[in-house]
């Protein structure tokens, strides 16, 4: 049965958020964006248990990664997770006013066209890194002849979206000049604070914090991608100090 969403949150709001809810991704190697991004976002206030899983996008409802399992519903995708929460009053974004918000919205708007786009585009439409990284890497856990089917599938399903926005005919280097265009406008905006708005993290942050971590610490057939978001120090250090502040000795 299909709730409307005004029932839904209602119900979903008038239940406490249980200590045993759980994050589902796939097993770690990918640019996994995503995961960070939620992860974070929780554990700014909400308890999460990880659990890895191979076949995680085909355990997800919507096909899609990551997902969550609160109590007895089943959430997938960054956007109705973050209205899930919402739902339950856990918001990072309280404290801004109206026009923060839509400032806000605008540069997450920004990194999901640029640098969400641009990781697709590196991982499945360059030959290389698809041949040599992505392919293997998505197909490892399992066997023939699925892992082949199910590797080439996922290629095929990239490219399609790729040509659908415009960027099927893109080269490397213009997809980089895109995320570095991309994270200037992200370094200019943070400038020397500890966070994009205010002196705790929002969901811009969180969000930020995904990408460039991911592409810091991803295996590609070049570091190219890394080093442009590399020299952008103030980038950096906004990584260092979300990680050390979130992540670190947070696994027992």
């Amino acid at each position: 049965v299909c709730l409307p969403a005004c029932l839904f949150v209602t119900l979903t709001a008038a239940e406490p958020w249980p200590e045993n809810a759980t994050l589902y991704q796939p097993l770690k190697g990918e640019l996994q964006y995503s995961y960070l991004y939620i992860l974070l976002f929780l554990m700014c206030g909400l308890p999460v248990q990880v659990f890895c899983r191979a076949n995680a996008e085909y355990m997800s409802p919507s096909g899609k990664i990551p997902f969550i399992h609160v109590g007895n519903q089943v959430v997938s995708e960054l956007g109705p997770i973050v209205q899930f929460t919402k739902a339950k009053g856990h918001s990072l974004s309280d404290g801004l006013d109206d026009v923060q918000r839509a400032e806000m919205k605008a540069y997450m708007e920004l990194v999901n066209n640029m640098l969400l786009t641009a990781e697709l585009y590196i991982q499945w439409c360059d030959d290389s890194t698809a041949t040599e990284i992505s392919r293997p890497r998505y197909s490892s856990p399992y066997s023939w002849p699925l892992n082949k089917i199910l590797a080439y599938q996922k290629q095929w399903e990239v490219r399609r979206k790729m040509n659908a926005i415009g960027w099927g005919g893109k080269t490397l280097e213009q997809v980089y000049e895109d995320v570095s265009q991309c994270c200037q406008a992200l370094s200019q905006r943070l400038g020397t604070q500890s966070y994009f708005f205010n002196k705790q993290p929002t969901e811009l942050d969180a969000l930020v914090f995904g990408h460039l971590f991911t592409i810091l610490t991803t295996r590609l057939t070049s570091t190219e991608l890394a080093e442009r978001v590399k020299s952008y120090s103030n980038l950096l250090s906004f990584c260092r100090r979300v990680e050390q502040t979130y992540f670190e000795d947070k696994s027992s």
